[in-house]
């Protein structure tokens, strides 16, 4: 049974019938229900593709990604994206992944939306002051934030709280005597990495403590750049007697650094991590600021972009999820000399 067969059958339009079948409000509520009820009777199955088109949707969405090499092995990021899949399978739609560079993300911003290829996106990795959502906001075309940034229009996001984990981390480390702590950051133009920051200088200042500029390390996000700016830390004199990393790729890098070292981690020097170490230091209990249920967030970040396309008030699709600070081996009493 097909939409023209179903319409003969009813003795309607099959105009009438589909809006009918897709919930038109012009469409009064008795017809609605007659046309509803002939299709379950007969079996009427509606083709996917006349549906879409007649909607003006692709039921296709997407992530533009500048990918850095050590995404495609970061578990946090797959489970993330896998998340997203899984909650789009589950009402027969897609998911793609752009990877370009950085000089192409804005025009691949652009062309997408010009050309309305996806019916919505999630924009990853938001920078304090943002162009892309700037554009997506002004465009007016659907998309979730994967993290906040500096806009006055409201518009749909989801993140973790980064100033709550950072205030944890610290007051974990400031419990522990911990007076020389320093902070290894993402790029500061990330807004995730300014906003720990923020947090970080703030904690040390109610705890009437000087921040040492030696100690504030940025640009690191990846095993390379954590790993050396570790380096920088263990030159410092006197050096730090804890150390919170804002990202877990960096963390990888920074711990090994201190395992090269010969330092005896918890004891020597304390180490925090943004994130989640497993699968990554084998063997090492690493204290973590964990963003839980990545994938569930993922999930979630996709019903929110459903309900943005179905109309929903992008203001009324912000959720801020809290970070828990999972104890690991890697912390101990401070050793001030």
């Amino acid at each position: 049974m097909n939409l023209e067969r179903l319409a003969n059958l009813l003795g309607m339009s099959k105009t009438t019938v589909s809006r009918a079948l897709n919930g038109y409000p012009e469409v009064n509520g008795r017809t609605r229900e007659r046309v509803l009820k002939a299709a379950k009777e007969n079996g009427y199955q509606a083709n996917p593709m006349a549906r879409s088109l007649a909607l003006g949707r692709t039921n296709v969405f997407g992530i533009i990604y500048p990918l850095l090499p050590a995404d495609l092995g970061d578990p946090m990021f797959l489970d993330v994206v896998a998340g997203m899949s899984a909650a789009l399978e589950q009402v027969s739609k897609n998911l793609i992944i752009a990877p370009v560079s950085p000089a192409a993300e804005q025009p691949s911003y652009q062309q997408i939306v010009r050309g309305r290829r996806v019916d919505g996106l999630v924009v990853s990795r938001t920078l304090v002051r943002d162009e892309r959502i700037a554009f997506l906001s002004k465009s007016k075309f659907p998309f979730v934030a994967h993290g906040r940034t500096e806009l006055d229009a409201p518009y749909a996001w989801f993140d973790y709280d980064n100033a709550a984990g950072i205030r944890m981390a610290m007051e974990r480390l400031l419990g522990l005597g911990h007076q020389r702590v320093a902070l290894v950051s993402a790029p500061l133009e990330l807004n995730f990495a300014r906003q720990r920051k923020d947090a970080f200088v703030a904690a040390m200042a109610s705890a009437g403590l000087v921040v040492d500029t030696r100690y504030l390390i940025d640009n690191t996000l990846d095993r390379r750049s954590g790993y050396q700016a570790m380096q920088q830390l263990l030159a410092c004199s006197p050096r730090p007697t804890a150390v919170i990393v804002d990202n877990h790729l960096s963390g990888v890098g920074a711990v090994r650094a201190l395992l090269d070292a010969g330092i005896d981690i918890g004891k020597e020097i304390s180490v925090i991590v943004w994130g989640s170490m497993a699968d990554t230091l084998a063997g090492i209990d690493v204290t973590t600021i964990d963003q839980p249920d990545a994938h569930k967030a993922g999930a979630r970040m996709v019903e929110m972009l459903l309900a943005l396309v179905d109309g929903k008030p992008a203001g009324e699709l912000q959720e801020l999820w809290q970070p828990v600070l999972l104890a690991g081996s890697t912390i101990g009493p401070a050793q001030l000399r």
